[in-house]
């Protein structure tokens, strides 16, 4: 009886360590695949912020293409509104990634995302910048004005001389009245066509070098002009009154274009956007594209998630 005892009690002695241990085997395994999915959830938070970072990154930089490139100062400022507006939920992001790097990020995450804090202040003051000279459209408004009132004014002004010309045709100074029309027309003509180009130069030389040109035909209209008015049978004419005032209306006009072009911000801000801005936002990418890799690149033990896929 005491035999078969002891038999009974090793027997209970050995299902009970063996459920133990099946006991102890479950709980491991239930904090193992909850440790797993914890630190899955983490790499995915991580991975899915970064990822974000770039996405509205990528809008900011769109948005001021298109307030770069905006004809109406309105659209301008909404779009710089937007571009400003992508910088700042960049910004807490990064605060974001941030604090999660310093709670759970290795030292190589956190120094990628010191290499991208230190792109975008420069991608943030380089845009202020910019935008600050896109809104002010100043090119174009020079374009509106040199397609607009100022080759109106011209229009008007060589109508009204070819006018003058040809009620002077039988007169005994024809030959010098028709000599002084055309040379003024011809003039006022080729200041015109100069200032397309002024506007759309970037350089302050050129810009010097085609001012001088006007200046030179700008005399020239006006010697022509006060030649006719040295006339007697045209110094009181209508058509010389009117050509002489929309000349004037002219170089008045011709005065604000020369000043909105010097101001030169279309140019500069598409200057700017093309060279140091797409520099940067380069810089950016390629730091937010290896951290991204990098949290990736974290093993967890039972996952393969982020680990990259060799070809067979």
């Amino acid at each position: 009886m005491k035999i078969k005892a002891g038999f009974n009690d090793a027997l209970w002695m050995t299902g009970g360590a063996a459920a133990l241990s099946i006991f102890l085997f479950l709980i491991l395994r239930f904090h193992s695949e909850k440790d797993t999915a914890g630190q899955l959830a983490f790499k995915a938070r991580r991975v899915d912020l970064v990822g974000r970072m770039q996405l509205d990154l990528a809008s900011a930089s769109e948005a001021e293409k298109s307030a770069v490139l905006a004809v109406t100062d309105q659209d301008s400022k909404a779009l710089a509104d937007q571009a400003r507006a992508a910088s700042e939920k960049v910004e807490q992001e990064r605060r974001d990634i941030g604090e999660l790097l310093m709670a759970g990020g290795t030292q190589g995450e956190r120094e990628l995302l010191a290499q991208f804090t230190s792109a975008f202040v420069e991608f943030e003051r380089v845009d202020s910048d910019l935008l600050a000279l896109a809104v002010k459209n100043t090119n174009v408004k020079a374009y509106g004005l040199a397609f607009g009132p100022a080759a109106t004014a011209i229009k008007e002004m060589n109508a009204a001389l070819a006018h003058l010309a040809a009620s002077s045709a039988n007169s005994s100074e024809a030959k010098t009245t028709m000599a002084l029309a055309l040379g003024a027309e011809i003039g006022a003509l080729r200041i015109q066509t100069l200032l397309p180009p002024h506007i759309a130069e970037e350089s302050d030389t050129k810009m010097d070098e085609l001012e001088a040109l006007m200046s030179t035909d700008n005399n020239q209209v006006r010697k022509n002009l006060d030649g006719l008015a040295a006339q007697p049978q045209v110094s009181k004419n209508p058509d010389l009154a009117i050509a002489t005032a929309r000349y004037a209306e002219f170089s008045s006009i011709r005065t604000r274009i020369l000043a909105l072009s010097r101001e030169n911000t279309n140019v500069r801000s598409l200057s700017i956007s093309l060279g140091q801005k797409r520099k940067v936002m380069l810089v950016c990418q390629s730091a937010l594209t290896a951290l991204q890799q990098a949290i990736l690149a974290e093993p967890i033990a039972g996952s393969t998630y982020g680990t990259p896929v060799r070809p067979r």
